[in-house]
């Protein structure tokens, strides 16, 4: 691992497959593990997650082309010393907002996620990705890739996670996949991953609380750098999620500081709106869609719609449509977005809008991987 700190060394490990900014990273980091390595074949993605994960040994790779042998060397372990295989395949070839194409090449990650739980024999796998990967065309591809896995693992019904059931400000829904050795790990059960019956639910107004609602329109990344006063004045488990709750060896150390001493967030980066649009979505309802951006308006008392992230370069980079705030004639910023995904103010966003939209919008929220990781945590003999 890069520039592994003791007390990390300490720590069980595990390694994040398709990391991109880091969700699924935050969320076992507070769970108590220590990111060993990371892999995000997308170059902004990566330089989001290494400048927060400072300690985590990075890698470029195409996962498809990965061995178990070099992944374990160099996230500097040996087999047998890692405890989870996590992360989130790509997604678009499963999902409904897409063509659903079976022959999308994207659909192979999800098996070579498995073969590599075989070739590198951790603790326990879990593996993120959209409802639609459970359509019964996928069938094949599914019982493929699970054919991959050691014969001894014990392999758990998919677990369906709805956000705002545990906790996040948003509906957002995927699947995880979950398995484990049975020789390093304690039964585990459907059960164990429910939400807790008295879980606190999170709305919209609470999420964006303190953060600036005033955005001009030429806050830009080259500007001012998207930095705004994020003014938290009163409590909650989510906020204190929000503005606490740093793990140790993560964080960009310049972020954090600003952030700690000045309360000062990143990406609050402003979006030229005509003042015909400004109009139109001042017109707007709580839940109604903007008829010519699609844009809809959020419910300050209600749960943000799962935040999309649009596509990459080799698809022709088009911006993800944005939720409309719900006191002001604009789309969301950045800030705003890392927010309604359970990202902590601390968490350094990435410069431009697009990258920080697609990367939020490509996450699992913190907020659930957490939750998940922690009940994970406690089963480990």
């Amino acid at each position: 691992m890069a520039n592994v700190q003791p007390h990390l060394n300490s720590q069980p490990k595990i390694i994040d497959l398709y990391a991109g900014a880091g969700g699924l990273s935050l969320g076992a980091s507070r769970a108590g593990f220590t990111v060993a390595a990371a892999v995000e074949f997308d170059r902004f993605a990566l330089e989001s997650h290494t400048k927060n994960f400072p300690f985590t040994a990075h890698l470029d790779n195409d996962v498809s082309k990965l061995t178990g042998k070099e992944l374990l060397m160099r996230a500097g372990l040996i087999k047998g010393e890692l405890d989870g295989l996590i992360g989130g395949p790509p997604c678009q070839g499963f999902s409904t907002m897409g063509k659903q194409n079976l022959e999308d090449s994207r659909n192979d990650l999800f098996g070579h996620f498995m073969r590599l739980v075989n070739e590198t024999r951790p603790a326990f796998f879990l593996a993120e990705n959209v409802p639609g990967i459970l359509n019964a065309k996928y069938d094949d591809l599914r019982k493929a890739a699970f054919a991959r896995l050691p014969k001894n693992y014990v392999k758990l019904a998919p677990i369906t996670v709805k956000a705002d059931r545990y906790g996040a400000p948003t509906t957002r829904t995927r699947i995880f996949f979950f398995g484990y050795d049975p020789s390093k790990m304690k039964d585990m059960t459907m059960s164990d991953f429910e939400p807790n019956i008295d879980i606190e639910l999170t709305t919209v107004r609470e999420a964006l609380h303190g953060l600036p609602k005033d955005i001009l329109s030429d806050w830009k990344a080259d500007t001012n750098n998207g930095w705004g006063l994020s003014k938290i004045a009163k409590e909650s488990i989510f906020l204190s999620k929000v503005s606490n709750a740093v793990p140790m060896g993560v964080g960009d150390k310049t972020a954090l500081e600003i952030y700690l001493e000045k309360k000062i967030v990143s990406g609050c980066i402003g979006t030229i709106h005509s003042p015909e649009v400004e109009k139109r979505y001042s017109a707007l309802r709580y839940g109604e869609q903007d008829a010519i951006s699609k844009s809809t308006k959020l419910n300050p008392e209600g749960f943000c719609p799962t935040l999309r992230a649009g596509t990459g370069s080799d698809k022709g980079s088009f911006q993800a449509v944005r939720p409309i705030h719900y006191l002001r004639p604009r789309v969301i910023t950045p800030r705003e977005a890392a927010r309604l995904q359970g990202f902590p103010d601390w968490f350094l966003l990435h410069k431009t809008k697009w990258h920080s939209f697609r990367q939020i919008g490509n996450s699992v929220s913190p907020i659930v991987s957490e939750f998940l990781l922690s009940t994970i945590f406690k089963k480990i003999k």
